[in-house]
């Protein structure tokens, strides 16, 4: 698919449907390391700082992949204001109040949260993009909803944080993003869109430090706190949201939103691991629930793999 064709979804059996699976996986394993990363980073980063670094080093490591690989950067100028539109939905605001729901809340819960975008992306591509949720997809809607609800009401029960609240609109943020994504169907390569947004990103986020906070805060950093920052730049922000976009560009906005359901599974897993935090016999529970959402996107029926194998050759 050149960059300037129709951004539909190919169909489910074609071999490039089943690579950007791949991709899918690949991309869960490194957003959902990039969530304690993020955690260690804020403990001695204020939220403002942090992103605008974050969204720095993303960007100069998206310029050099599309440096290196010889991409067009050039934008039609009709389609600007999608892009700047994107970029506030899919990176802008959703830096901003991912980065305040971990100050308020545990990075776990959080992350998990976070992953209402699903709900949010099948519910506007229906209404959007007329695509249809299939059996598969309704049903990994319908245990992301069970899951979240496992998750959100033995914490509403004693008032609902405003970390929580933030997480749940970045992830509509997020979803409403990729939706516009499909919506706009630019002229764009991936990578540049990816480029140019983290761009965008920068400079909203940037402006609101100078606002609100005046100057880059890096006073109480230390070593740790700087690698995670530059770890969630180049492989969080850079390198995972190219990969991100060009997921989306190959499948359809409800298959790659809730096939991203892997990543708080991952997240999860390695903020135990990595940060030390402990989830509850709930939280396990909403968890399994989120995970077997996304295998129901992700997993291939064995005759379709088949097809798709024939159509190579």
């Amino acid at each position: 698919m050149t960059a300037g064709s129709p951004t539909r979804a190919k169909p489910l059996g074609a071999a490039g449907d089943i690579q950007a699976k791949l991709m899918l996986v690949a991309l869960c394993l490194l957003w959902g390391v990039t969530w304690p990363a993020m955690k260690i980073a804020l403990v001695e980063i204020p939220p403002l700082s942090m992103r605008t670094l974050t969204a720095a080093a993303g960007g100069l490591t998206l310029l050099a992949i599309c440096l290196a690989t010889r991409t067009r950067l050039r934008v039609p100028a009709n389609a600007w204001a999608h892009v700047v539109a994107i970029a506030c939905l899919n990176i802008g605001a959703f830096s901003l109040l991912t980065a305040y729901a971990q100050v308020a809340a545990a990075t776990s819960r959080v992350t998990i949260l976070i992953y209402t975008m699903p709900i949010w992306a099948v519910l506007l591509a229906w209404i959007v993009l007329r695509e249809k949720p299939n059996a598969r997809q309704l049903l990994a809607v319908t245990l992301c909803a069970l899951g979240l609800v496992v998750l959100i009401v033995p914490v509403a029960a004693k008032g609902v944080p405003l970390g929580l609240l933030f997480a749940v609109a970045a992830g509509a943020s997020w979803g409403a993003g990729t939706v516009y994504v499909k919506w706009a169907r630019l002229d764009v390569d991936p990578l540049a869109l990816a480029f140019w947004q983290l761009v965008i990103a920068f400079v909203i986020i940037a402006a609101s430090l100078l606002i609100f906070d005046g100057r880059l805060d890096l006073d109480r950093a230390h070593a740790g706190s700087l690698l995670a920052t530059a770890f969630a730049g180049v492989v969080g922000s850079g390198i995972a949201y190219a990969m991100w976009f060009a997921i989306v560009r190959r499948l359809s906005a409800a298959t790659a939103s809730l096939g991203a359901l892997g990543i708080p599974v991952v997240g999860v897993l390695a903020t135990v691991l990595i940060v030390g935090e402990r989830p509850t016999a709930t939280d396990l529970a909403g968890f399994g629930l989120i995970f077997a959402a996304s295998a129901c996107v992700l997993w291939v029926p064995a005759a379709i793999a088949r097809q798709a194998k024939t159509a190579t050759h």
